[in-house]
């Protein structure tokens, strides 16, 4: 029987891909079934927060930039990687409260959302682009675009399916975000960062923080390099809070209820901008 003291995992942010600690050095304890301690996590300080905006920033435009066929491909990688790691997953999601059959449902259900939005990646255009008909001799083409950086505010339950849906359809769009997690289910989102970390998907696309609402949501509406917010799971205060300060900034907003967490394609529409191009038709 071995002696050795088990090597307990630490659980950090994760910025501009990398691991880093808060830069306020707090933690939160995470307690389970009958009040017994899980883990500590870090709570995010508003300085965290604007370092995962920069990272996004200075990332999105690559992400973007790449073709559609291999954002699908990252994507698809990640839920390669995500049952690879499925195990694991339920038993974090069994020990943060979940049953253990309702566990493995919601791993399931993850990796098939991420196959979903993979294979929407080099389609979404065709299906909402179009060719306008216009009265000159030119080609009016209207395509949809990325908005840019995105925050998404994670439901507080299920941990793993509401990030992954909250995630997903903004990174087959090609935007950047940056992903407050759930307080009450944060294992799960640190764990997934791993699996993002090791997917090929470029360092600051995602960054994750876990953390309290009430103290990072505000920063968040009224960051000034943020350009929308989609929110699962918030409450009527905290979705007024969104509206009043998302306007000082004009960012885009979606607000969803904690189980809106299927495939719908228009979530990769929420946040994109149609641009419209013209070209002369040559006359001959």
């Amino acid at each position: 029987m071995s002696t050795r003291i088990p090597v307990l995992k630490t659980y950090k942010l994760y910025i501009g891909g990398q691991f880093p600690r808060t830069e306020s050095g707090r933690a939160i304890a995470l307690e389970g079934r009958g009040g017994r301690h899980v883990a500590n996590y870090c709570r995010a300080s508003r300085k965290d927060l604007r370092n995962a905006v920069v990272a996004a920033r200075k990332a999105q435009s690559g992400w973007a930039g790449k073709t559609a066929y291999l954002r699908g491909q990252i994507l698809y990688r990640t839920a390669e990687m995500l049952e690879g790691r499925a195990a694991q997953f339920a038993e974090e999601l069994r020990l943060q409260g979940d049953s253990a059959s309702g566990a493995r449902k919601e791993v399931d259900a993850a990796i098939e959302l991420l196959i979903h939005y993979a294979g929407w990646t080099d389609k979404y255009t065709q299906v909402f682009g179009t060719v306008n008909p216009v009265a000159s001799p030119h080609f009016n083409f209207s395509v949809p675009e990325p908005t840019g950086v995105i925050g998404v505010v994670a439901p507080e339950s299920p941990g793993l399916l509401g990030l992954v849906a909250g995630v997903a359809p903004l990174l087959a769009g090609g935007n950047a975000c940056v992903v407050l997690a759930s307080a009450t289910h944060p294992l799960s989102a640190v764990t997934f960062a791993e699996v993002l970390n090791d997917s090929d998907l470029p360092g600051g696309v995602v960054n994750i923080l876990t953390g309290l609402r009430q103290e990072i949501l505000p920063t968040m509406a009224t960051h000034k390099d943020i350009d929308g917010i989609a929110a699962y799971g918030t409450n009527a205060a905290e979705q007024t809070l969104i509206a009043e300060n998302a306007a000082l900034n004009v960012k885009r907003v979606a607000l969803h209820p904690a189980d809106a967490l299927d495939g719908d394609p228009f979530r990769i529409m929420e946040f994109q901008e149609i641009k419209t191009t013209w070209h002369p038709v040559a006359i001959r």
